[in-house]
């Protein structure tokens, strides 16, 4: 397993305005040897960045030593591939497929999206869970050719969209398409905020895994509800099991964090929290 941080871990990576000069040296000097990037219709690297604009950015990876093989993206929080209204469909179809296309020219082999929202506190829209699932099986149809044809993984997250919440949905639905390019991009601490077993997720979905991020969730289940994201470890994702679970199903890419919000010890802390619990210095 390769250990890396998520480019929206960085002050100014949310915005997408995170310079890559700027990322790869902190990778870098934080002490991870990958970084994922991050799409949008706007910003640092967008869905209009061209060809050799990304064979530019890919240079300056390559010259960097940074192991780069993945990028992220969330437009679906706002343009919506399972919306009501047909043309925010359409438009995030677009959208995802131009991903597709900087993602190959950036020479990445995965893309992370979110597979459209139900009911989400991210985004306004409410729609039908039934509705939902018609549409994203469109939306997949329609971006799974470019993603075969480019040889990019379409990697579907699990997320807080109120969609998906179910390991044995997840497993049929991928497998009810016949393509290997499509999976799923595995959040483990996402799942522990809806009573998830991680492990569990590990063993159903097994090969489908293409990629995997990390984070921790703290619930202090009292009468207020209390919760939060927090650091790696200090949570309640059973580290021990899940990395034991990823190990039986012998994953080996990149374990990914994606640590919100941004201060200025964030990466510090999380580089060595992951040396701690995947026992990365000891590795070859």
């Amino acid at each position: 397993m390769i250990k890396g941080i998520s480019y929206l871990s960085f002050e100014k990576g949310l915005a997408n305005n995170e310079s890559l000069e700027s990322a790869l040296l902190q990778t870098k000097a934080n002490g991870f040897d990958a970084l994922e990037l991050s799409v949008s219709n706007e910003g640092v690297i967008n869905t209009k960045t061209s060809k050799a604009e990304c064979e530019a950015i890919r240079q300056k990876i390559n010259d960097s030593g940074i192991f780069v093989d993945s990028i992220a993206t969330g437009m679906s929080w706002g343009v919506s591939p399972t919306s009501d209204d047909e043309s925010i469909r359409k438009s995030s179809v677009s959208l995802h497929q131009d991903a597709l296309k900087v993602a190959s020219n950036l020479g990445c082999k995965a893309l992370l999206f979110v597979p459209g929202v139900v009911k989400s506190p991210i985004s306004p829209e409410i729609v039908r869970y039934d509705r939902a699932l018609d549409r994203i099986r469109e939306a997949i149809d329609q971006l799974l050719p470019i993603a075969e044809d480019l040889d990019v993984d379409l990697c579907m997250e699990n997320v807080w969209n109120g969609f998906f919440y179910s390991p044995i949905e997840l497993r049929d639905f991928v497998d009810s398409f016949a393509s290997n390019k499509l999976g799923v991009y595995l959040d483990v601490g996402n799942l522990i905020g809806y009573q998830q077993y991680p492990p569990h997720w590990i063993e159903l979905l097994n090969s489908r895994i293409k990629r995997v991020q990390i984070k921790d969730f703290q619930e202090n289940f009292d009468w207020t509800g209390s919760f939060s994201f927090c650091d790696i470890g200090a949570g309640d994702v059973p580290w021990k099991e899940t990395i034991a679970a990823l190990n039986s199903i012998n994953y080996q890419n990149t374990i990914i964090a994606e640590m919100l919000p941004w201060d200025e010890t964030i990466l510090a802390r999380t580089s060595v929290a992951m040396d701690q619990l995947f026992d990365f210095n000891s590795k070859p």
